[in-house]
Parts: structure tokens; sequence; C-alpha cells
């Protein structure tokens, strides 16, 4: 009973968190599923009447069932994996405001400069700034009508 009221909490739990804003409350329900699952898969596969798996102990027909405890175990791991990726796609998405935040605001000014906001090559405005400047320096070093350099 104990095992089925905490199935019942995990699951409000998670469909609560789901139905917020943020992605990040949205991120944690997909987890309280994943445990509630994990925990509906473990008392599915009830061993506390049974025997241990270990056949130099019990016979064959007494055993438990070790494969729920498997499924589990990779449950874990793949929904551990998933929150990891949900997470890091959160945190470089981009955000779910309706309002026009100050920083969207301040790319649209003129004197704004992506590599001096971000240095590392491998962020967005830095990979920006990078194209932006190939883009302009080619523009700048031929002519698209002779061929030649205007330099």
């Amino acid at each position: 009973m104990i095992v089925a009221l905490t199935i019942a909490v995990l699951t409000a739990g998670a469909v609560y968190l789901v139905m917020q804003r943020g992605m990040v409350r949205i991120i944690f329900g997909m987890t309280l599923f994943g445990h509630a699952a994990n925990l509906t898969l473990l008392a599915g596969g009830v061993g506390a009447w049974r025997g241990e798996a270990f056949p130099s102990r019990t016979p064959l027909d007494e055993m438990s069932d070790p494969l729920p405890q498997a499924f589990v175990l990779t449950a874990i791991v793949i929904a551990m994996a998933t929150t990891t990726l949900l997470l890091m796609t959160a945190a470089l998405g981009k955000t779910d405001d309706t309002e026009e935040s100050a920083t969207t605001a301040s790319e649209t000014s003129p004197d704004y400069d992506p590599a001096r906001l971000s240095p590392s090559p491998l962020s967005t405005a830095g990979r920006r700034a990078r194209l932006t400047a190939k883009s302009t320096d080619h523009a700048d070093s031929t002519d698209p009508a002779d061929g030649e350099a205007n330099a």
C-alpha cells in the first residue's frame, strides 16, 4: 500500500510540475514520471515473498524474477542521461519569455559587439561574430564585377 501511495504522489507531483511554465520544472516533472515508472516496475516484480535469485540457495520455482530489477537499473541510467540532455538543452536554448528582455534589446543596438560579450569561439555569440567578420572581410576583399581586390 505504501508503494502505491508513493507512486501516486510521484505521479501527481510530476503532473503538477509538467503543467508549469518553466523549462526546468518540466524537466523535473519528467524525472518524477521516470521515478514513478521505476517504482511501478519494481512493484510489478514483487520479490518480497520469493526467494533470492541464487540457484545454489533457492530452488528455481521459488526464485524471484531478477528481470524487473534489471529493467529499473537500465531505466535509471536512461533517465539520468535524458535529464542531463534536457537540462543542457534548457540551459543553451532560448527563454520562453513573452516580453523582450534587456539583453535582446541591447543586441539590436548599433554598438552591439558579440566578441566583447563572449570571448569563447564556441559560444553562439562568438560564432556569429566570426561569421560576421568573415562575411565583411570577404565582401571588402573582392569585387564581384571584375574579381579584383579592392583593398
